[in-house]
């Protein structure tokens, strides 16, 4: 992978493990010649794991919509800044522009990032790597709930599996580069999507 988005938090929440986490996630992907690709802000998760990008050497690319740059602090020294007219567009670009996807902890933001991206795994739409990085145990309960879909038959086990977990940068790093996607549905035909 050449370059992975990030979907995490713009708020520091109130654990330091997942504040140097996110740090040290950026510094592997510079160590790596990873390109981040995420929402362009300095503040929050978001800002250290860029922090970690840029303070290594690394690339980075936000991709932020107009709206948002009143609001947030976009990064400036960033590689590349994109702006977009709107969310949707802003995701787009983060997946057109990557070659996996990490989780990492935030809030409402970033679990619709997260369900909307295996949401288009699941449908055959993309075959890239999509990784939740559990840090200090903050998706703990998020998992099982993805279980208790599985068990009352919302969710296939293989889409469950399909994602990638691990509590370690290298291990989900690892497991991710040696990643292999799920077949695409038979009953799908994505040209008509």
């Amino acid at each position: 992978m050449k370059s992975i988005s990030v979907f995490c938090g713009s708020s520091d929440g109130n654990d330091n493990e997942i504040i140097t986490t996110a740090y040290a996630l950026g510094k592997e992907f510079a160590q790596k010649n990873i390109t981040l690709v995420y929402g362009a802000a300095k503040i929050g998760i978001m800002g250290k794991v860029a922090e970690g990008v840029i303070e290594n050497g690394g690339k980075t690319i936000g991709v932020i919509p107009t709206f948002l740059k009143t609001k947030e602090i976009v990064h400036t020294q960033l590689t590349e800044l994109i702006t977009t007219d709107n969310m949707h567009d802003r995701k787009i670009i983060m997946y057109e522009k990557s070659d996996g996807f990490i989780i990492i902890p935030g809030g409402f933001g970033t679990m619709d990032e997260f369900f909307e991206i295996t949401t288009w795994g699941q449908l055959g739409l993309h075959t890239k790597p999509i990784g939740i990085l559990n840090i200090n145990g903050y998706y703990d309960a998020l998992i099982e709930q993805c279980k208790v879909m599985v068990e009352r038959g919302f969710l296939k086990q293989e889409n469950l599996d399909a994602v990638v977990i691990d509590t370690t940068i290298e291990g989900l790093l690892d497991k991710m580069n040696n990643y292999k996607p799920l077949p695409a549905p038979k009953w799908l035909n994505k040209e008509g999507l």
